[in-house]
């Protein structure tokens, strides 16, 4: 009897110490802290369907810029690869998939913005891009005012194309489809002379091997994008080890390699890597 009570009492007392660590684990996620991760998974939202920034792989892998930072961020965090679940986050819902902690943060292609500041926190940033324009190689268009009397494609209800009509070229003829792939074999068939989005994106596309040489950047710089990591609101603590760890990644040329690896195909000529905190107008 007195060794079935010991037992027992034991047992409860070892209960108690599996929950409290349970809890601290819980608490180590949450802030970010830990060399391990406390063995949980992370949850992190990045775009499926942007080659050579965010994509999902025929065979369920993840390849990108945005996913290396993800990765790497991740790893500073202390999770490994195997801990990340990426999540699909489009534009629409990346401040609501904060705000529901469907993940810890969002790496996709996130432009750091005063209206999106009101209802998240970005750390970073950790890219900045322009928005520009991708013409065949051999295109004689060599600045934005060479399309004037051209066709120039981008996304439905993107404000790119009137921006290169408003700035450069009014007498653009513009042609909107529903996605960049689409816009990209109309550029590739003839039937446009040049696509117009973020120069990271365009990169990323004229990178892919089914396209390797085709294609090449104008140089325009429209617009500064800069790429910030999203953090739910209030998270300081997430913020300050996000950025930690991107000042990491540059000064170590991780940041420098994922970016040659990801955009070096088609010749994208990068920005330095930006200044924590330091947003370009």
């Amino acid at each position: 009897m007195k060794l079935r009570k010991v037992t027992a009492a034991s047992a409860a007392v070892l209960a108690l110490a599996l929950t409290a660590t349970a809890c601290g684990s819980d608490d180590k996620d949450d802030s970010g802290s830990g060399s391990s991760g406390g063995g949980e998974k992370i949850k992190i939202g990045i775009k499926y369907d942007q080659p050579g920034i965010g994509l999902k792989e025929p065979d369920g892998s993840f390849s990108g810029f945005d996913v290396d930072v993800a990765t790497y961020v991740a790893k500073e965090l202390g999770y490994e690869a195997n801990q990340i679940e990426f999540v699909e986050t489009k534009s629409a819902d990346r401040e609501n998939a904060l705000a529901r902690g469907d993940v810890k943060f969002i790496v996709a292609s996130y432009s750091i913005n005063d209206e999106r500041k009101k209802k998240v926190d970005f750390a970073g940033p950790y890219l900045l891009a322009h928005q520009d324009l991708l013409v065949k190689t051999d295109s004689k268009i060599s600045k934005g005012a060479d399309l004037n009397g051209k066709n120039l494609c981008s996304v439905a209800g993107s404000t790119s194309a009137q921006n290169v009509r408003d700035k450069i070229a009014p007498k653009a003829n513009l042609r909107q489809l529903s996605g960049y792939s689409e816009c990209l074999a109309a550029l590739q068939s003839g039937s446009v002379d040049a696509l117009t989005t973020d120069d990271s994106i365009l990169a990323g596309y004229a990178a892919q091997d089914k396209y390797k040489g085709q294609f090449k950047l104008v140089g325009e710089k429209l617009s500064n994008e800069n790429y910030g990591i999203g953090v739910k609101k209030g998270d300081t603590a997430t913020v300050n080890k996000i950025n930690a760890a991107l000042e990491k990644m540059v000064s170590d040329k991780s940041w420098q390699k994922a970016v040659d690896e990801n955009f070096g195909p088609a010749n994208y000529k990068n920005e330095p890597a930006p200044k924590i905190g330091v947003v370009v107008k």
